[in-house]
């Protein structure tokens, strides 16, 4: 038994499995129901109306709707999405043990302690139907999956069978009236809805639960005797078929398989028995130390069964579903229902090729769980798990291809692990010594050789090698040379794929990926949170795999992402183009086509095939935050400019790759002071003064701008800002433009202006104004300061422009490889490549107010009493 998930809470009373999602509901004996996710191994929710223990709950099989029934006395249906309850159903008159929907009619089927069977429609909220009959606790009543019936079971040690007929022809419509007027004598005069079909006695103390068989009219049940009996039907009869005995308590719940021929239980005893319905014997039987057992669900589509015991519950399958397959160029060899199948790739053609006859076994689990294929001897090794590892060898007849009736007596043997390492050699792994045997296809040792490791299996690594697998290490074996190829810390890696040019090797293990070259050289590893189920490379080197819900790709410098998600588990047979090829969980071919754009894309960019970028991006439609955020990430911004529509990111984009015509036009667009900013720092930074003149001027930046026009020396657009900085009564600002346009006069009278007299005398006397000085030391009298006699002062003048007029020479943000073709992705090649040559951005770049005109002098312009710069 493989355990899928396993949780720890409270007394588990009912389980039900969602029939989409991976979602379980448990109800517990607290009075708490949890909605578990079973893949991801997390709790969704709670619900907890109920006064006292929840004992059943059901899942509807389309609506959003569960039922639960409690100790309360109360059904309550609820809305899982909306989180609440919407009503609540109210005539048991105890302990309601088990809730059940329709899976066709909007009825509810419930049983209680007190000794009656209800049948409610939750779309009318009524109770429709009461069975009556039992005399003692009903412990579980369950419609049957597609016929009239109902069964129960009692603590009165009878299981009862009821025909509800009658009730659902008296919810459809008669078609006519005589109908009509018989239904309505039957509603006046009384008419029986339900009636007991069976009666089925057998058991000696209290029965626990009944269940129907899917597809055949079988019985089961269990009861407090510790037996489980079978019982068959028909139109007039029931009868016990046989009775199974094994368990050492009571038999708390039993259920049939729907896809096996096994019958499930569980008991008291703390144990999970599993029975052969065939030979009525035990097939496995399993175990917990200290937990009871309560319940049983099964899957309503997989093959996942869960089970509630003291402490919380388990999910868990039976038997392993991955196909044992091997692909050999245009061949996929595979085994289905006990027979080699041979799947040609190119024609989708399938046949049965031999039957694969192995001793009958009474444990799960011994089914074929690796295959290995030589293509020149045209031989077979299925390996499994019987007799703690054994291996069959089959040499299949040329002529034997879709007909599949050829009996072959296969060559057997014991190890843990073959496969074929030569044209008509195959290594079989002998684990209790550590060696590998090389057999013939005879069957005979012809070789022994010691392993380096402690190795649990071996996988195909080329002709004469190894792939040994320890707990946490793989080793490339030369069984030649006895030589280590190489080695690779891991964690447990469950399968091995690799290359068609066995280059590369990808090492899946349950939650993680290594990809690693032949001589297992580490590339890079990927985590995944979801079990990693399978994997094959495509024709360009990426590996394509699979995980319970996604198909999704690993570039070879571990970039991944997701292809499509998945409605069932695949299992990865060969990708070729847009389309895998894949194997289900019934062992059924399949074929998935697929986009493979954007990893095609990336790995085009990696690889750095521009001549691809460019014709994908003009025929594709690339587009979202993600492809956006890793071409940022991996530093292509001008090639994510081209797929965004919004503007702020434009304008990031546009930044990023130094593209200041895009960044003035998305600025233009979201006019916000941070972004002209931001602009203006990059134009900066390229030495474009007109595009930072611009954005200065819209974001009224005064001091950058004045500092702007001193360093490009533009002594006239310096003087109107000090024009502006008067009318705006800005005195600092004023003294700045003084400064930096040199005119002492205006300085002296700014700073006479602001009270600093001292201050306008010393300027004025160092800079040769002496009617100014005069008048102020009059104005100063005895606190004229003292200038230093004898001593030569250097005057405060403006420095001599950086380059007076226009632009200074531009930084050389050379254009990308892929500029030029972009923003022009509809026209030829050629033309795109002359453009791509022609200078440098920031190039015959004009800048245009609101009004079309040229960016010019600054004018002051009073808005609102507030004095800005405009473009004139």
């Amino acid at each position: 038994m493989l355990t899928k998930f396993e949780t720890k809470s409270n007394r588990v009373k009912g389980l039900s499995f969602h029939s989409k999602r991976p979602w379980i509901l448990a109800s517990l004996h607290s009075g708490v129901i949890q909605l578990w996710d079973y893949r991801m191994g997390t709790l969704i929710d709670r619900f907890d109306e109920h006064d006292g223990p929840v004992r059943g709950v059901h899942f509807h099989k389309s609506q959003p709707l569960f039922v639960s029934g409690g100790d309360d006395y109360k059904i309550k249906v609820w809305n899982y999405k909306m989180h609440r309850c919407l009503f609540t159903l109210l005539g048991h008159l105890d302990y309601i043990r088990t809730v059940q929907f329709h899976n066709e009619y909007p009825w509810i089927v419930s049983a209680s302690d007190d000794q009656t069977i209800r049948i409610w429609n939750w779309q009318s909220r009524t109770c429709i139907s009461v069975l009556t009959g039992h005399n003692h606790y009903v412990m579980c009543a369950t419609f049957h999956p597609k016929e009239d019936l109902v069964v129960s079971a009692s603590l009165d040690q009878t299981v009862r069978v009821w025909d509800i007929g009658a009730l659902r022809k008296k919810t459809v419509s008669p078609a006519d009236d005589i109908l009509r007027l018989s239904q309505m004598n039957t509603d006046l005069f009384g008419g029986v809805d339900a009636v007991v079909k069976y009666v089925l006695e057998g058991h000696d103390r209290g029965v626990n639960w009944a269940a129907f068989h899917p597809s055949l009219p079988l019985i089961v049940s269990g009861a407090d005797d510790r037996q489980v009996k079978l019982w068959r039907m028909n139109d007039t009869k029931a009868w016990e078929v046989d009775t199974l005995r094994g368990h050492m308590n009571n038999v708390s719940c039993v259920m049939f398989h729907a896809r096996q021929d096994i019958i499930v239980s569980n008991s008291e005893d703390k144990s999970i028995r599993v029975w052969d319905v065939t030979k009525r014997t035990g097939v496995q039987t399993f175990r917990r130390e200290h937990d009871r057992f309560w319940i049983l669900a099964a899957h309503p589509e997989m093959n996942l069964l869960a089970a509630g015991h003291d402490s919380g519950m388990i999910v868990f399958k039976l038997e392993r579903e991955r196909p044992a397959f091997s692909v050999s160029g245009d061949n996929l060899y595979y085994i289905k229902d006990r027979f080699l199948r041979l799947y040609e790739f190119s024609t989708q053609k399938d046949n049965q090729v031999i039957p694969i006859r192995r001793p009958g076994s009474t444990s799960l689990n011994q089914g074929p769980r690796t295959l290995s294929y030589s293509p020149t001897e045209n031989a077979v090794l299925v390996c499994s798990d019987a007799d703690g590892g054994s291996y069959e060898l089959y040499i299949v007849p040329k002529d034997s291809i879709g007909r599949g009736d050829t009996v072959q007596e296969a060559k057997r043997g014991i190890g843990g692990s073959a496969i074929f390492v030569a044209r008509n050699r195959f290594a079989v792994l002998d684990k209790s010594s550590n060696q590998v045997l090389v057999k013939n296809l005879k069957n005979e040792v012809v070789k022994k050789s010691g392993l380096p490791i402690a190795t649990d299996a071996i996988f195909y690594a080329g002709t004469g090698n190894l792939l040994c697998r320890a707990e946490d290490k793989v080793v490339i074996f030369d069984l030649q040379q006895r030589l280590v190829l190489g080695d690779l810390q891991t964690p447990f890696v469950k399968y091995v794929v690799w290359s068609n040019d066995m280059e590369s090797v990808a090492l899946l293990s349950k939650h993680a990926i290594i990809i690693a070259s032949k001589k297992l050289t580490h590339r890079c590893t990927l985590h995944e949170t979801i079990r990693v189920k399978s994997g094959a490379w495509d024709d360009n080197g990426v590996f394509i795999y699979t995980t319970l819900n996604h198909i999704k790709y690993c570039l070879p410098n571990a970039d991944s992402g997701i292809i499509r998600t998945l409605d069932v588990p695949i299992y990865i047979t060969k990708v070729s183009g847009n389309t895998i090829f894949c194997l289900d969980r019934d062992g059924k071919n399949r074929t998935i086509v697929i986009d493979a754009t954007e990893y095609v894309f990336k790995l085009s960019l990696l690889k750095k095939r521009y001549d691809q970028v460019m014709s994908m991006i003009r025929s594709s439609q690339l587009c979202g935050q993600a492809m956006i955020a890793y071409l940022q990430q991996k530093g292509f911004p001008e090639v994510a400019l081209h797929f965004v529509k919004d503007e702020r990111t434009r304008f990031n984009l546009a930044l990023e790759s130094g593209n200041i015509q895009i960044a003035v036009a998305s600025a233009k667009e979201i006019d916000e002071k941070d972004h002209w900013y931001r602009l203006g720092v990059e134009a900066l930074r390229q030495g474009n003064a007109s595009i930072v003149e611009y954005a200065y001027q819209r974001t009224k930046n005064f001091e950058r701008l004045s500092f702007l026009y001193l360093v490009t020396g533009n002594m006239d657009k310096l003087s109107k800002m000090l024009r502006i900085a008067e009318i705006k009564n800005d005195v600092m600002g004023q003294f700045h433009n003084a400064l930096y346009l040199g005119d002492v006069k205006e300085r002296v009278k700014i700073l006479e202006n602001a009270g600093h007299l001292p201050l306008a005398y010393v300027t004025a006397a160092v800079h040769g104004l002496q009617d100014v000085a005069e008048r102020l030391a009059a104005e100063l009298g005895d606190n004229v300061p003292t200038l230093p006699e004898g001593r030569v002062s250097s005057l405060l003048m403006p420095p001599s422009p950086i380059l007076c007029g226009g632009d200074w020479p531009l930084l050389r943000v050379m254009k990308g490889i892929f500029e030029g073709g972009l923003d022009n992705a509809g026209r030829g090649a050629e033309e795109d490549d002359e453009e791509a040559a022609e200078g440098d951005w920031g190039e015959d770049l004009d800048i245009v107010d609101a009004n079309g005109m040229q960016n010019g002098d600054i004018a002051v312009v009073v808005e609102d009493g507030e004095v800005q710069p405009a473009l004139m």
